[in-house]
Parts: structure tokens; sequence; C-alpha cells
């Protein structure tokens, strides 16, 4: 079942979709910022442009049904501190991937944790995916102390799987966690 990115509310979090007024919180929490940008394929963002363009195709993505991409929202004071969606769906098995980022004032307060378990059980609930994987870089194991406080499990690591926007090539981490 397609329900697209639909709003969620945990206790602390809304996670809802993106709007232009989220480039500028996007470019400055998270994408210029390379303690976020290190553990990324693609590199830090140096002009805001970069980051418009980004959110511009999330937003024009939102009518698929099939497009799953939420802005991390305190819900107290409205700030928007993360992104994360599902992607690489597998329609036979049903499984797919789920990727997070969260801006680094708000690392080490549980809103990766509260947002994480908030999507696997939407996406378990709502759109009856059997299994979601996750991926970290091995140097950056917070990012897997989430994925284990939501019950995802480490399944194996792969040398070298990705190259960062430096060239340095990194291992990562592959965490899984089944219905």
């Amino acid at each position: 079942m397609n329900l697209g990115t639909t709003t969620i509310l945990t206790n602390r979090l809304k996670l809802r979709k993106l709007t232009i007024d989220d480039i500028h919180p996007i470019f400055s929490h998270l994408k210029s910022d390379e303690r976020i940008t290190d553990n990324l394929v693609s590199a830090a963002h140096t002009e805001i442009e970069q980051t418009r363009i980004m959110v511009e195709e999330i937003i024009n993505q939102y009518e698929n049904p099939g497009f799953y991409h939420w802005g991390i929202e305190i819900i107290e004071s409205n700030e928007l501190i993360g992104l994360i969606d599902l992607y690489d769906f597998d329609t036979e098995e049903p499984k797919c991937n789920v990727g997070y980022l969260l801006g680094f004032k708000w690392w080490n307060q549980g809103y990766g944790t509260e947002a994480l378990a908030a999507v696997i059980d939407f996406a378990f609930n709502k759109i009856n995916i059997k299994e979601i994987s996750a991926t970290h870089n091995t140097d950056n194991p917070a990012s897997g102390r989430i994925m284990e406080k939501v019950g995802m499990k480490k399944d194996h690591v792969v040398k070298d799987m990705i190259k960062n926007a430096k060239g340095e090539s990194k291992d990562c981490a592959i965490y899984r966690i089944k219905r």
C-alpha cells in the first residue's frame, strides 16, 4: 500500500513533508556541516542554492504515493533538525532501506532514535514493509547505536563500501529489522 509522505507524530517530534521554508535550516544545520556530510557520499553544500535545488526536487516528488521523505521537526520549538527517508523499495519482498541525518546540535538527545522508531513503525504497520535495512559508516558508531536501540541487528560489514566526498573509502555496517 502506498500512502506517500504523511505526517507522523511522536512524543517530541513531527515528521512532515519539507517546504521551501526548510531550505535555510537544512543548509545551516545539515548540508553545510562537515560533521554530518563526512558520513555521506555527497559533499557538503557550499552554497544555499545547492540545498534549494535538493529541497525542490524532494518537494516535487511528494505527488508520488511511493515516495517517503520527512523533515524531522521538534514539536515544542518548530525547529527542523533532520531528515529521514525510506528508499530503494523491493516490492517483491517487500523491503526497503531507511536513511537519516540529524543536525549536530541535536545529537545524543534521543531524537534520531525517536524518529527512526516512528518510521519503522509506519513502514511495518501502514505500508506493509516486511524488512528494513540501514547502513552507517563504521567510524560513526553512534548511528549504529540508534539502529540497535530500535531493534535493528548488525548483519555484516562491507569493506570500502563508499567513498565520501573527500575520496576517503569508508567501511559500512549493514543493519536489518524484520516485522
